[in-house]
């Protein structure tokens, strides 16, 4: 069977050029995915997917950057599918495609195995210069007095589910919760615990000296 995986990293992305490219493939079923790359772990399609994958198939993708964000990730995610006997094929690089060295092991495996590495390497240092250009990007705009950093998702003026884990942590905080607690009963990550529990500590403050001006 011809199975297609395409993904992109964030749900504002469009993934149509990827299936579009999967189905002219020949691709009969076609998983996609809207997650980042940084942890197999959490890309749950793509681990659904890999349970279904039986030997004989035929595993496409768009580009080698779908099997992981850096050199390593990518050389043992292919590494796995070969050893389970699928094939692997990845549109923007026609010369990795392990059907067309069925006759020609030897070769085809020196071929595939050179590129790879090379490719491989490239996606990782893509992703380092990327990564590199955001650091020196916000470094410029801190400078510049432009940059206001992520946008909070727990706050006092949040609304829907979020207010309501915001006013959960307010809670815990006030009962004396630990933050380790605090994390583990809402899944919020500490150092945004411990950000909510210093603004909630600078507002008291601040209203406890409005109080005391306003006598």
């Amino acid at each position: 069977m011809i199975i297609g995986y395409a993904r992109v990293s964030s749900s504002d992305q469009s993934l149509s050029r990827q299936v579009k490219d999967l189905e002219e493939y020949g691709c009969e079923k076609i998983f996609t995915e809207k997650q980042s790359g940084k942890n197999f772990v959490d890309r749950k399609v793509y681990q659904k997917m890999r349970e279904k994958l039986r030997f004989g198939d035929i595993l496409v993708v768009h580009d080698l950057s779908r099997f992981g964000r850096n050199k390593q990730e990518i050389k043992n995610e292919w590494e796995s599918l070969i050893k389970d006997e699928i094939d692997i094929v990845v549109l923007n690089m026609p010369i990795l495609d392990t059907t067309k060295y069925k006759e020609l092991e030897g070769i085809g495996q020196l071929l595939t195995d050179l590129t790879l590495s090379l490719l491989s390497w490239m996606v990782e240092e893509e992703r380092e210069r990327i990564r590199i250009a955001q650091k020196q990007g916000i470094a410029i705009a801190k400078k510049q007095g432009k940059y206001k950093g992520r946008k909070k998702k727990y706050h006092s003026d949040a609304i829907g589910k979020d207010r309501i884990i915001y006013n959960e942590i307010i809670k815990e905080l006030n009962n004396g919760t630990s933050v380790m607690d605090i994390h583990r009963k809402t899944g919020v990550a500490r150092s945004t615990i411990y950000s909510i529990k210093k603004e909630d500590s600078a507002e008291r403050i601040e209203n406890d000296g409005d109080k005391l001006i306003k006598r």
